[in-house]
């Protein structure tokens, strides 16, 4: 099965890398893919998925700010949304999101594919992997997608490299990304 040209290799990727439309306001770095990034991943010959926005899909585009928000600072919206990604029906449509990611995940490796890496989002309060956001500052830790993403791997034994980025530091963000390529 599968005897065709596939790489049979795939990577997960956050949403944002290839669409910098979905990021909360202020921070979007490219009109639309972190284009360093996605070239590197698209040249590579792995396939990428890319991993659903919780924040786009628990938060809205938006991300629920109000007129009077709206001028703030980003770092004041990245506190606003780590308060806002705790919530019990926040966490709870998070969490649905990150299984759909691991059940991928299990397809994938059922078949005999290597889910080489995930590339997440460094300082992000959900996608973040090495580093995330807390009191108006980037905190070492994981954002509340990659945790959940992390014990529901870990619940069925699967442990995948993991990268945080900066797609604003665009050599350091590729060198990163190859790493994990290279495994």
């Amino acid at each position: 099965m599968f005897q065709d040209q596939r790489s049979k290799k795939v990577i997960l990727v956050a949403h944002c890398i290839f669409n910098q439309n979905a990021k909360m306001d202020k921070t979007a770095f490219y009109p639309g893919a972190a284009t360093p990034v996605a070239e590197l991943l698209v040249r590579s010959g792995v396939g990428v998925i890319q991993m659903p926005c919780p924040e786009l899909g628990c938060l809205g585009l938006d991300r629920g700010v109000n007129a009077e928000e709206a001028d703030q600072p980003f770092e004041k919206g990245n506190t606003r949304v780590v308060g806002l990604m705790k919530r019990d029906d926040v966490n709870s449509r998070c969490q649905i999101l990150a299984d759909s990611v691991i059940c991928q995940v299990e397809e994938y490796r059922k078949h005999g594919f290597t889910v080489v890496g995930l590339i997440g989002v460094s300082r992000s309060p959900s996608c973040g992997v090495d580093t995330t956001w807390g009191d108006d500052r980037e905190i070492p830790g994981n954002g509340a997608f990659i945790r959940a993403l992390q014990e529901g791997l870990a619940q069925i034994d699967v442990t995948i490299p993991m990268a945080g980025i900066k797609v604003q530091e665009p050599e350091k963000a590729v060198r990163s990304v190859q790493s994990i390529l290279d495994g």
